[in-house]
């Protein structure tokens, strides 16, 4: 037997029971195919995809309670680090048609399995770009609403941030996942952590919520804010 019940807190997200337990999971913009070999269920003349806990910090942070996803139908997204497209196929999942996703990778080696991802998807908008450099993308994106960060980068927190100011409205949200030991490997990942958000605060954004991604990520945060 098998349940689907909208997630009570995430617009867009849902909850999937069977007799393994529960699961999160997006309705599938596009019915019948897989990203990553995640399982697919049937409900009510519907088809919803397991979003993986252990493969996505997005789908973390929703298990861990984050305060707010601001990503909903209709949403534009700056996706900054899309790597393979596992989470930024979820993010198109909830943003539907009316929606963007603007997929930023620097890696021609996974853009290749981007680009499949993104054949199938007209919402996702694939960019082989550097996110060190935003103004060298200009021409594919839009103003957004909502800008995404999950870069292997020192300087994770100045490239969020230097790509909002050109592409991300006022009053406009960001989540950045933190990986501590990308930044400095060296130190604790509480003083990374500290660090990183008082360069955003510095310049401009304001912290909403922080949720460490333990045990599904270890020496990561998330953290949700506003543009200000």
């Amino acid at each position: 037997m098998v349940t689907v019940k909208k997630h009570p807190n995430f617009q867009g997200v849902f909850v999937v029971e069977d007799l393994e337990g529960k699961k999160l999971a997006t309705e599938n913009l596009v019915p019948g195919t897989k990203v990553y070999g995640e399982q697919l269920y049937q409900f009510e003349k519907k088809e919803y995809r397991v979003w993986d806990v252990f493969r996505s910090k997005l789908a973390a942070s929703i298990e861990k309670g984050i305060k707010e996803v601001p990503i909903k139908e209709g949403t534009y997204v700056l996706y900054l680090g899309a790597a393979s497209g596992t989470t930024p196929s979820h993010v198109s999942d909830i943003v539907g048609e009316k929606g963007k996703v603007f997929c930023v990778e620097f890696a021609p080696r996974v853009m290749r399995e981007l680009l499949e991802v993104t054949a199938l998807r007209s919402n996702m908008i694939p960019i082989l770009a550097d996110a060190r450099i935003p103004i060298s993308y200009r021409a594919f994106v839009e103003m957004v609403d909502t800008i995404y960060c999950d870069v292997a980068q020192p300087e994770q927190a100045k490239i969020l941030v230097d790509n909002a100011e050109v592409y991300l409205r006022k009053k406009g949200k960001i989540m950045i996942a933190i990986k501590a030991r990308s930044v400095d490997v060296t130190k604790e990942p509480t003083e990374v952590f500290k660090k990183e958000i008082k360069i955003m605060e510095d310049r401009g954004i304001k912290v909403l919520d922080v949720k460490r991604l333990d045990p599904f990520d270890k020496d990561h945060a998330m953290v949700l804010g506003e543009f200000l």
